[in-house]
């Protein structure tokens, strides 16, 4: 009787054992069917922009007060060139509709999209920069090879991965590795969630498909870790499927997103406050303040107020909020529990559209600031530059957006340059000027200018004379 209960323990523990196992999903011993299968689904893209400067058409140049600079004003001529870019996408309808990231296709003038040998024109539908998303549609009457989204809530930290996409110009290049972590934040957008994967991504990556082994699009590899401008490192990020899913269909029904809006600029709890507003441990977003008129403002929420859950759902960190008020359907009734005087209460309110809003209006407005000393035009450096040029997630710096008549930089720098430093010193739009003033008044005559070239994309050091 004892052997029979051993064999059968025995028994009922590989049973367990194999059940485990069949859960898991092994290794294929090869991604080639996938690849096969998906390839024709995902697509090129490149992108041409023509960039207008103004130049001398002699090979020398007059120095500035000299009295043939004036005399020879007339041979100044505007000179055009064309930039490139490429990207990755992949088919979302038969029709030619193609998602890739926001980033690729910016400011472009022209976008052609490569499916197999063949290659189209293509439009943009609608591009959403916060999430760094665009829909494009190919202009063609041929019927193409869609893919469908797989639910990324359902992806596992170890889960096998597959990316395929134009790294560097090299088309139809297939890596493959795991997921690496989940929820990524890499304070690039409001909106950071990513899917942190290990599959070799590198530019040229941009937009392309994040698929798991059922060959469904789980993500959109969209930025990596490089320091130096190097190649793949193993660190690369993709927005989640589930998240991209809704504001593609927003692109694609209205041409643009219709975002949840609040109204309130929010901070982290931090322990210290946690301990004064008797809370046992430091979460949820505190308000700071509150947009008058706005949806919080009507319900009731005050500066100081501690959200601890929207819409049924916990907010365990203030980055939480925002992704959750953004996913949120305008005009959605939702209820809203607060911390306030060491006491749980709840508020129910409408919620308004971000884009609406006066502060995403006044937000999307890029300052453009002319350097009068320099003759330049030029903005501080955003998010989205720092994700496309693959520079430090805090770098400093300003794009140049115009050089103007007698510029001492016309034939240093191109439109869309970028200025990290003068000096080895960091700038932004509020301080190049005066750093340039101080420069000249110590006696110096050289710039010493840190830029990220435009054509190439490589950071390099340019001495300028300015006297």
């Amino acid at each position: 009787m004892k052997s029979y209960k051993k064999i059968l323990a025995y028994l009922l523990f590989f049973c367990f054992i194999f059940n485990i196992e069949g859960k898991a999903r092994n290794a294929p011993e090869s991604f080639a069917d996938l690849a096969e299968k998906l390839m024709p689904s995902v697509v090129n893209i490149s992108t041409t922009q023509t960039i207008k400067t103004t130049g001398n058409q002699f090979p020398f140049q007059f120095p500035p007060g000299s009295p043939f600079e004036e005399m020879f004003k007339d041979f100044q001529r505007p000179t055009e060139r064309k930039a490139s870019s490429l990207g990755s996408g992949f088919i979302i309808k038969k029709e030619g509709l193609v998602v890739t990231n926001n980033h690729v296709i910016s400011n472009s003038e022209d976008i052609l999209v490569k499916v197999g040998s063949k290659e189209y024109k293509a439009k943009v539908i609608g591009a959403d920069p916060y999430m760094d998303v665009a829909v494009l549609k190919i202009e063609g009457k041929d019927d193409f090879i869609p893919v469908k989204f797989g639910d990324s809530d359902k992806a596992r930290v170890g889960d096998w991965v597959v990316a395929i996409g134009n790294p560097f110009g090299f088309s139809g290049t297939v890596t493959s590795g795991i997921i690496s972590a989940r929820n990524r934040d890499i304070n690039l957008t409001r909106y950071d969630d990513f899917i942190q994967t290990d599959a070799s991504i590198n530019q040229g990556n941009s937009g392309g498909p994040l698929f798991n082994l059922d060959g469904e699009v789980i993500g959109i590899n969209t930025a990596i870790i490089a320091p130096g401008q190097a190649g793949s490192i193993g660190i690369g990020f993709a927005i989640p499927a589930n998240a991209a899913s809704n504001v593609i269909e927003q692109l694609i029904k209205y041409g643009e997103t219709r975002r949840g809006w609040l109204g309130v600029r929010i901070q982290e709890v931090t322990k210290e406050i946690a301990e004064v507003e008797g809370m046992k441990d430091p979460k949820g977003a505190l308000v700071a303040s509150v947009s008058p008129q706005s949806p919080a403002d009507k319900a009731g929420l005050k500066a100081g107020d501690i959200i601890l859950e929207f819409d049924g759902k916990k907010i365990n960190t203030m980055r939480t909020l925002p992704k959750e008020v953004g996913n949120t359907a305008v005009g959605k009734q939702v209820i809203i529990k607060i911390w306030r005087n060491k006491k749980l209460i709840s508020k129910r309110l409408t919620l308004g559209r971000l884009e609406a809003s006066k502060e995403f209006k006044e937000g999307s407005k890029e300052k453009e600031t002319e350097i009068d000393i320099l003759k330049i035009k030029v903005r501080d450096v955003n998010t989205e530059d720092i994700r496309q040029r693959n520079l430090p997630k805090n770098s400093k710096g300003v794009v140049v957006l115009e050089i103007l008549d007698k510029s001492p930089l016309s034939r240093a720098l191109r439109i869309n340059d970028v200025i990290l430093e003068v000096q080895k010193k960091s700038i932004t739009s509020e301080t190049l000027g005066k750093s340039v003033d101080q420069i000249i008044k110590k006696g110096e005559k050289t710039l010493l200018l840190t830029i990220i070239d435009n054509n190439n994309n490589r950071r390099r050091y340019l001495g300028v004379k300015i006297n």
